[in-house]
Formats: structure tokens, C-alpha cells, sequence
């Protein structure tokens, strides 16, 4: 991948598509008035994420604070901690989905290949075509399997074949030869599992760098979260994946680095902030991990 630069050359200026995007994933977003934000200097081109010092407030409450981590391309990055540490709500930072939350606040930095995320001038849907986000409960929109896949194609202008990039998605979820005779049929009539796996396809049909999953298989059975773990596991060849999850032998199992976040209460007022312990190699967090805290989690002592 090339490292970014801070003037665009000519030919860099007619390879990017109409939304003034360079096709690149490295360099900058675009910002309102077409042109590109310039990216910082990063230790790594491998490094798509790189959070600084990040806090959010929702109102006046420090929902999460002091989150310092980097993710790595084409690995599967876990969040792990007891609930209301925080974890959705740093993983909802990555597509600025926290925006949509009144008074919700972010600071500190998100850089996405050196470019900060939350730079005035970056247009948070151009965020969302490169960073899709598949929830915890599966949500098909109430159309045919085909509509689901082609919505965002549609909505962008893609002028790529729709029939095309249906079943490129639907290949790429594992879902394309339970579903290749019945695409006009309404999404809903399919199972949980195979719902979750349409919710990923329909992610990926708008060829996003990033997917963020929100406990992806925390409403389904071991048998359709095998499938969507083994999903995961190939996915990530050709996608940087975050996951949040409270299964810890998930996480163990499909995630490259884990990050363990947990909560700190405030005597005075019993609010909790969620903050970042530790991140490291999956392995390490759950065969030696340096904070005696993470050790107590993944052990069961506490969580």
C-alpha cells in the first residue's frame, strides 16, 4: 500500500471517483467542499486505525475515557469487559455512529490510515461507506434477499452490474447456495443465522475496508455462530474486522489482538466510565496477561 501524500498528483486527481474520494483507502476522506484531507504520518502502513487519547461523554456523563490502541489491517480485533465498560460505545466511534446519539461527545483522535475521523470538515456518511457496521440483532430491511444486497449499491450510484454484486456479496457471507433460488423472496423468511449473514453481505456489497460487528452472534445458536465465526475467519482476507463480544472463548477463537475494557466507579456519584486496560495479541491477553485485572476477567474471578 502506498503511504499518503500530501498533494495529489494529477493522476492520483483522475483516479478518484465522484465523491472525490481517492480510490486508495489510504489517502484522505473527502470534505465538503471535494477536495482531500491530508493524512499524518503513521508507524505503519499495516495500521488502519490509530486512537488517541479518546474519551466520549454522553451529555455531561465520561461514558468511556483514556482509550489508546491501534488496529491492524486484515486482522479480527476483540473487545472484550463486563457490560457498561464501554465497548459499543468505543466500537461506534470507528463509523461515527455516536453522532446519531443526542449529546453524545467525542475527544481525542481517531485516525483512519493518519486521517482524524473527527476533523470538522470529514462528511460522516463518506465514514460509513468505508466502515460498515453489522449490529447485534439481525436487522433485514423488509424487502427481498436481492433488494437487501443491492439498497447500497443503489443508494451510492454504483455503476457496477447489480446482479453482479448481489452475488459477489452473498458469495462472500457463505449464503449464496441456500439463497441463489429464492432472491425475490422476502429476507424475513430466513433463519436467524442466515438473517445475521445477509446483515454482513449487505455490509460488504458497498465494498467497505472495515466491517464492525456489535455481538454479532449473541441472539443466535452455536450452530449459526460457528458459521458466522468460520465467516468471520475468511473474511477477514480481505477485511479489517472489530468485534465487540461477552464471549470469551469467542473471542479467544477468532480474534487476532483483544482489548479488555472495564469499569472505574465514582464513590461519590456511582457513575460508571468504562476505560481500556489492556490490548495486546489475543494469546497474551488470555495466557499472560500483564494487568492483573484482565487476569482476574478472562479467569472468571470477576465480570
Amino acid at each position: 500500500m502506498t503511504e499518503p501524500t500530501d498533494t495529489p498528483t494529477p493522476t492520483e486527481t483522475a483516479d478518484r471517483d465522484s465523491t472525490g474520494i481517492d480510490d486508495r483507502a489510504d489517502v484522505g476522506l473527502a470534505v465538503a467542499d471535494g477536495s482531500t484531507t491530508e493524512a499524518e504520518e503513521i508507524p505503519s502502513s499495516e495500521i488502519v486505525f490509530d486512537v488517541r487519547d479518546l474519551n466520549v461523554h454522553y451529555g455531561d456523563f465520561l461514558a468511556v475515557r483514556d482509550v489508546n490502541l491501534q488496529v491492524r489491517q486484515h486482522e479480527i480485533t476483540a473487545f472484550i469487559g463486563p457490560s457498561g465498560c464501554g465497548k459499543s460505545t468505543v466500537l461506534r466511534c470507528f463509523d461515527r455512529m455516536n453522532d446519531l446519539i443526542e449529546g453524545a461527545r467525542v475527544e481525542g483522535r481517531v485516525l483512519y490510515h493518519g486521517v482524524d475521523l473527527y476533523d470538522e470538515r470529514i462528511d460522516p456518511v463518506e465514514v460509513r461507506k468505508r466502515i460498515g457496521m453489522v449490529f447485534q440483532k439481525p436487522n433485514p430491511f423488509p424487502k427481498s434477499i436481492y433488494d437487501n444486497i443491492a439498497f447500497g449499491p443503489r443508494l451510492s450510484g454504483s455503476r457496477e452490474d447489480l446482479d453482479d454484486v448481489v452475488e459477489r456479496a452473498l458469495r462472500q457471507a457463505a449464503l449464496w447456495d441456500e439463497v441463489k433460488d429464492r432472491l425475490k423472496k422476502s429476507a424475513m423468511g430466513l433463519s436467524g443465522g442466515q438473517q445475521q449473514r445477509l446483515c454482513i453481505a449487505r455490509a460488504i456489497a458497498v465494498e467497505p475496508e472495515v466491517i464492525l460487528m456489535d455481538e454479532p452472534c449473541s441472539a443466535l445458536d452455536p450452530i449459526a455462530t460457528a458459521r458466522i465465526e468460520d465467516l468471520m475467519h475468511e473474511l477477514k482476507n480481505e477485511y479489517t474486522i472489530l468485534i465487540v463480544t461477552h464471549n470469551m472463548q469467542q473471542a479467544a477463537r477468532v480474534s487476532d489482538r483483544t482489548a479488555f475494557f472495564t469499569t472505574e466507579v465514582n464513590s461519590q456519584s456511582d457513575a460508571r466510565t468504562g476505560r481500556l486496560v489492556e490490548f495486546a495479541e489475543t494469546r497474551k491477553i488470555f495466557s499472560a496477561p500483564d494487568d492483573e485485572r484482565t487476569e482476574n476477567y478472562v479467569t472468571g474471578r470477576f465480570g
